[in-house]
Formats: structure tokens, C-alpha cells, sequence
């Protein structure tokens, strides 16, 4: 068959940022020559505007303001129902595009990218979640996870043989191997954290745990709990110690990888599904310290090959691990070497952008023929 129409139904588009959308862009920019893909998304303002984004299609759809981080978008489903593809995939969580396929089923394969879990007090999960995204994930013709432990999660569970694990990806030319800084006397290790200033990433653990790690700490990123963490640094005498840089160019952000001795995670939900910063450094040649929540987090980054693994919520273990790394350059090089090796075998952008297209191109010939899509697993 001639490329299939591809159609994304997102939460947002560049230049909005945030994890789904860099895969979104990877994947409408990275298929370019083997599917026709198209974005519907919502935009930021009260108006729907039709645009194309280096070579891809984007529809934002008009939006109301919000609700907590819910964009209302009203008429996502009546977009949606007047799309025409070969295939939807809508990239999961995302609640208003998760109302629009409950109500307005796409007539053609449904593929749900299950991007991470909804975490928020059970019964308002089970009242005004769960019962949407169940619609969804029975329609589904395949549903895809980034990591093998997400497969397990509760919201999958009646649904496991359709699937497929299909781990996120980067470009390495965009993250080439940065030489380990030359300490000069005197000078300390640099531990990085790089992501939003949200509770579930564990900051106030890294901060307490920065107490006894003789070293500067830089926080790239901007988010909701930026004033109450630099307060926190106060009270635990450690602001003088630690940078918050907020957000930063995309050059910026390399250089800040090419400074650091350590690149930290230390999430302490399951809302951190994969963690694609660790990807970042890994490529970079950088350690990684992340923690062993019951995601893709510990599988990305694997223990002792990539860098270490440590207890969520364990701001002491977290300091023995940091003080580790930062005092062993060899060490450092053995795990730099280690995540670069991985992260080229299963984090390139390439891999996940043929291995997408494969899926795609498979449930759009099924659907044709009647058939029933068989698994299609990452290489």
C-alpha cells in the first residue's frame, strides 16, 4: 500500500515542550519517508489554527483555559470525527483526546500510545477516568508501552496481549560524547538534575540528600514547586550549593551535560514512567542516578552498567550513590561508556521511528484485509 495516513492526537506541538511532545515531533519528523503523519493537538489560545512544522501538518485546536493541567478544548471530538487517516494514534495520558475517542470512535485502527499511568486519588480515577480510558483500551487495535515493566501496570491488565513494547529514542547526532571536564584545584563535582520542578520527581529528597554530598547541584528546568524547593535549600543550608537555572536553550542544556559529573533522577512516582533524560546522558556519556521506582525507570538506566540504582524517597541512599560516582573518575568512565553502549542499541531514534512505522503499517493492513493484528515487538 501506498505510505498510510498517520494521524497523532496529542496533548500539544512544538514548540509547546514536555515529554510526549518530543516523541510526537520524533516520530511525524522521523517517518517522514514512510508515512504520510499529521498532528492534532490543542493549541495554548482560544483559537484553532492550521499550520505545518518542518514538513508536518499541524492542527491546534482551540482551547478555554484549564482545569488543574486539563486543557479544555471543547471540540477536539468534532476535529477528530472529521479527520481522515489510516490509522489514529493517541498518545495516552491525555484526557480531553481520551473523552473525544470515547465519544466519537474513529473508524479506523486505534493505536494507543501508553505513554504513563494517571496517578490521582482512587476514586476520582475510577468516577471519571478509568471508565473512558477502558472504552479506549478495548477498541484499541494495539497499545504500546516504551519499557517491558509497563506492561504490567493495572489499566493494561485486561488487555496484555495487544502490547508491544517500543522504547522511546533520540537522535545521537544531536547528543555527541562530551569529554570529562578537567577538574581544576579546588574545583567540586557538578550533580545535574535536568526536568519540571514537580513533586513526583523526588526534588526534596535530592536536596536533603545534597547535604552531605560535597558538590554543586544544577536544577534546568522550571515548574510549580520552584519557590517552595529554593526554600527548602535555605533551611537545609545548601542554596549556596545549588543553581536553579530554570528553563534554558537547547544549547545550554548540552553544554550543562558536558559540566556535570552526574546526571540525577530521583523520582519517587509512578508518574515517571521512563525518564528520557537518562537517554540524554547516557548519549552523552554521563552517569546516571535514578531510583528503582516500579516503572521503566530502573530499566533504562540499569544498575551498575549505566550508572546506579537507588531506593525512591531514600535521601540517604541517594547521597552514598552521588558521593560514589562524583569520587571515582573511573567509575564515571566505565558507567559513561556503559549507557552510551545501551543507549545506542535501544534508544535511537531510528530504531523507534522503523519500528512505529511497522506497527502502523501493519494494523492499517489488517484492518483492511479483516485480519487480526499480530504483536509486533521491538527489535
Amino acid at each position: 500500500m501506498s505510505r498510510p495516513r498517520v494521524l497523532h492526537l496529542g496533548k500539544y506541538y512544538v514548540p509547546e515542550r514536555g515529554g510526549i511532545e518530543t516523541v510526537l515531533e520524533a516520530l511525524c519528523r522521523g517517518t517522514a519517508a514512510t508515512l504520510d503523519s499529521r498532528a492534532l493537538v490543542m493549541h495554548t489560545e482560544p483559537r484553532t489554527v492550521h499550520e505545518v512544522v518542518d514538513g508536518v501538518p499541524v492542527t491546534r485546536v482551540a482551547s478555554f483555559g484549564r482545569v488543574g493541567a486539563v486543557s479544555l478544548t471543547p471540540s477536539l471530538a468534532l476535529w477528530l470525527s472529521r479527520a481522515s487517516a489510516d490509522v489514529v494514534v493517541l498518545h495516552e495520558p491525555n484526557p480531553m483526546a481520551l473523552v473525544a475517542c470515547a465519544l466519537v470512535p474513529p473508524d479506523v485502527p486505534l493505536v494507543v500510545w501508553f505513554h504513563s499511568e494517571v496517578v490521582r486519588p482512587r476514586w476520582r480515577y475510577r468516577l471519571f477516568y478509568e471508565p473512558f480510558l477502558n472504552r479506549v483500551l478495548e477498541r484499541a487495535a494495539r497499545i504500546v508501552v516504551s519499557a517491558p515493566p509497563l506492561r504490567d501496570v493495572p489499566a493494561l491488565a485486561g488487555h496484555r496481549d495487544k502490547v508491544t513494547v517500543l522504547p522511546f529514542g533520540l537522535d545521537p547526532t544531536g547528543y555527541p560524547v562530551l569529554a570529562e571536564h578537567e577538574a581544576r584545584p579546588g574545583q567540586t563535582p557538578t550533580v545535574l538534575f535536568v526536568g519540571r520542578l514537580v513533586a513526583y520527581k523526588g526534588l526534596d529528597v535530592l536536596l536533603r540528600a545534597m547535604v552531605d554530598v560535597p558538590g554543586s547541584l544544577a536544577l534546568v528546568g522550571d515548574g510549580p514547586l520552584r519557590e517552595s524547593l529554593q526554600k527548602l535549600a535555605q533551611e537545609l543550608g545548601v542554596a549556596d550549593r545549588v543553581t536553579f537555572l530554570g528553563r534554558v536553550s537547547d544549547a545550554d542544556r548540552l553544554a550543562w551535560f558536558g559540566r556535570a559529573d552526574v546526571v540525577v533522577l530521583p523520582s519517587v512516582s509512578r508518574q515517571e514512567a521512563f525518564g528520557m533524560v537518562q537517554v540524554e546522558a547516557m548519549l552523552t556519556g554521563r552517569p546516571v542516578v535514578s531510583t528503582s521506582v516500579p516503572t521503566g525507570v530502573p530499566w533504562v538506566n540499569q544498575h551498575d552498567e549505566s550508572g546506579l540504582v537507588v531506593p525512591p524517597g531514600d535521601s540517604a541512599a541517594l547521597a552514598s550513590a552521588l558521593r560514589r560516582v562524583c569520587g571515582d573518575s573511573a567509575l564515571r568512565a566505565r558507567l559513561g561508556r556503559g549507557g552510551r553502549a545501551r543507549a545506542i542499541r535501544l534508544f535511537t531514534a531510528e530504531r523507534m521511528c522503523a519500528d512505529f512505522a511497522s506497527l502502523c503499517r501493519a494494523v492499517a493492513v489488517v484492518e483492511a484485509v479483516g485480519a487480526q493484528p499480530q504483536p509486533v515487538e521491538a527489535r
